[in-house]
């Protein structure tokens, strides 16, 4: 029986004249306020269910609101690590197209802040027992907590509001605190909720905030901020990484078993965790947002069967995929089957891969209700077929998570990946089409709102890569490390495990590099985190996690900073799709001129050779312009 997150301050008829939420706006009139509303513990837990949307709020990168690049994927497409398809669709940090805001950006004291804060500001004349006094006060904690623990990535510096504001408060015209002290605060609640939030799954329900969220929260937090720390040259790191550890091994020890799938596909446990019905049953799920056909269901499924998925992946991070072997592909004895055509880039690798990025094949159309199909006479056609699982009956809805060949939401074949272009359905300019959502079982017929896959919000995934990289940060990251969190991880997917004494400066011939302040060359990462980093983007991927990473790891540059490409192809090709081509040593050509045979798919300019490129003061957003004429006590960003 799937759980939702649905608000009951509808039954429960609340209207709070001071709390401007749309949500309650839409509740019944009632002779409930503010003053005696708040008694007995369904009052709390009517007034907090709108806290949930924080999940779902599309100021927050890894948000679940939306679809594709409105969605999951824009922390990804920010990072670099996917893109729009169309000639328009460049990364606007790599060209320096960020545009100056007079409000808005996240910066958001008013909504959830000022709904936590008069929740708790009534805790103690309740008539609630103190235990659960202690439980609401705990899950108001997690809620600020989480809001700021965003703020803080945001803007660094923020005012920290932890009361009631009215218009002529003089807290609400204050400077900017310093971050560390805002830090120290959030962790200072986090820690207070996970010793006090009670056991109360009777009462609130399943799938609510417990007090292993809070102890996710504490593993994502502390490793954001200590990291943040140190390649920030900020100091103090190491109390972030050591709470991130020990929030995080009490979870893995919660959280033993990851889910293996029951699709049969390489890494189907992977791949099944965005396409499945009911995340609560599924090993490793912490919490998840549940969606109920005609109660609130979702498009993602849907949106990537259709022309209006904009979200496809470049050269670059394909290239960051492992061979199943373990190793990078240019590192030696890899087995790469080099990047001439599609099949021989796919041949091989991560099986994470094919559950992210549509693999190649073609298939003959055939006629009917349904389209039918038979394979060609070329046997690597059906490679990634066989991989896979065919599509049988291309049925709709049809049958399993990812099935070839695909079929749009009609149920119209695409009868061949790549499929280059813009306009029609399930096309890209690179050949990487992006789709983790897919599945053959939701119906989609020309309906985004028929799609009911839940989507995970905390799981032990994540744990398991901010233990791994927080060891490291703290130096005792070894072999035993690995075995516990990343190659459990690689074990799931399928991929060699990890030998943490065969990684060396040789190992990767492209490992990232990091740019302290200051030094604009960049400095190699060391081999051993470049490898734990480098899991944590492919486990990840598409998950909004990567302009969080990039920035708290000081290596935007290294990601944006180059030329955003695709598939190998020839010139002649290229001209045949109205392609440009790239060459990493000759550089790029229409085609026409002669001058490149054979290259790439070139998609955006060099933003370098443009002129362009990331600059240092995207670390952190810019303050609202109209914030700081509302309260001349707050200063700007640096570069803003």
């Amino acid at each position: 029986m799937k759980r939702l997150f649905i608000s009951l301050a509808i039954l429960a008829g609340i209207s709070l004249s001071s709390c401007n939420d749309s949500f309650l706006e839409k509740t019944p009139v009632t002779d409930l306020t503010e003053n005696n509303a708040f008694n007995s513990y369904d009052n709390f837990k009517a007034f907090m269910w709108p806290c949930y949307e924080m999940f779902t709020n599309n100021t927050i990168r890894t948000s679940l609101q939306g679809f594709g690049q409105d969605g999951q994927y824009k922390g990804d497409m920010a990072a670099g690590y996917f893109q729009q398809k169309y000639e328009s669709g460049y990364n606007e940090f790599a060209y320096q197209t960020v545009a100056s805001v007079a409000s808005g950006n996240g910066w958001d004291f008013k909504s959830f802040i000022r709904r936590v804060n008069i929740m708790l500001s009534h805790i103690d004349n309740s008539s609630m027992t103190e235990a659960q006094k202690d439980h609401w006060r705990a899950v108001g904690y997690f809620f600020h907590s989480f809001w700021y623990m965003e703020l803080i990535d945001r803007f660094g510096d923020v005012p920290w509001v932890d009361q009631v504001l009215q218009e002529d408060s003089p807290e609400a015209y204050g400077p900017r605190v310093d971050r560390k002290t805002v830090a120290d605060k959030v962790l200072e609640r986090l820690q207070w909720a996970e010793q006090n939030i009670g056991n109360f799954t009777s009462q609130d329900g399943d799938n609510t905030i417990n007090q292993d969220c809070v102890r996710a929260v504490i593993s994502r937090f502390g490793l954001r901020e200590g990291t943040w720390r140190k390649y920030h040259e900020l100091g103090d790191a190491e109390k972030y990484l050591q709470e991130c550890v020990r929030a995080s091994e009490l979870l893995m020890a919660a959280y033993p078993t990851l889910y293996t799938g029951t699709d049969g596909q390489p890494g189907a446990g992977y791949g099944e965790m965005w396409t499945t019905e009911d995340l609560g049953q599924v090993p490793g799920i912490i919490l998840y947002k549940s969606y109920v056909k005609d109660i609130n269901p979702m498009g993602m499924s849907y949106i990537e069967h259709t022309s209006s998925h904009y979200v496809e992946m470049n050269q670059n991070t394909v290239d960051l995929y492992l061979m199943k072997n373990g190793k990078p592909i240019l590192a030696d004895g890899s087995g790469y089957h080099g990047n001439k055509d599609m099949y021989a880039v796919f041949r091989d690798r991560d099986p994470r891969l094919y559950h992210t990025v549509i693999p190649p094949y073609k298939v003959k159309s055939g006629k009917g209700d349904y389209p039918t199909w038979s394979y060609t006479d070329n046997p690597a056609d059906r490679e990634y077929i066989d991989i896979m699982g065919a599509n049988e009956s291309c049925s709709n809805p049809g049958v399993g998570m990812k099935r070839l060949p695909g079929q749009n939401w009609s149920a119209s074949l695409v009868p061949e990946i790549p499929r280059l272009g813009t306009g029609a359905f399930v096309t890209c300019r690179s050949g990487y089409y992006v789709w983790k959502n897919w599945d053959n079982w939701e119906t989609s017929f020309n309906n985004g709102n028929l799609n009911t896959a839940d989507k995970p919000i905390f799981k032990i995934e994540e744990v398991l890569l901010n233990e791994a990289e927080a060891k490291f940060e703290l130096g005792v990251f070894d072999q035993g490390v690995a075995d516990k969190t990343i190659n459990k991880l690689r074990d799931r997917a399928g991929v060699v495990k990890m030998v943490v004494a065969d990684i060396n400066d040789s190992f990767d011939p492209n490992r990232g590099k990091y740019y302290p302040k200051g030094n604009e060359s960049g400095i190699l990462v060391d081999p051993v985190l470049w490898e734990i980093r480098r899991e944590r983007i492919i486990e990840l991927m598409g998950e909004g996690f990567g302009i969080y990473d990039i920035r708290r790891w000081r290596m935007a540059p290294w990601f944006l900073n180059k030329p955003a490409t695709g598939l190998w192809m020839s010139k002649e090709e290229a001209m045949k799709n109205n392609m440009t081509l790239y060459n990493p040593e000759t550089g790029y050509s229409d085609g026409t001129d002669g001058s490149l045979t054979e290259g790439n798919l070139y998609l955006f300019n060099d933003p370098l050779k443009e002129g362009k490129g990331w600059l240092d003061k995207y670390y952190l957003y810019q303050v609202p312009t109209t914030e700081i004429l509302l309260n001349p006590e707050l200063e700007q960003n640096p570069g803003w």
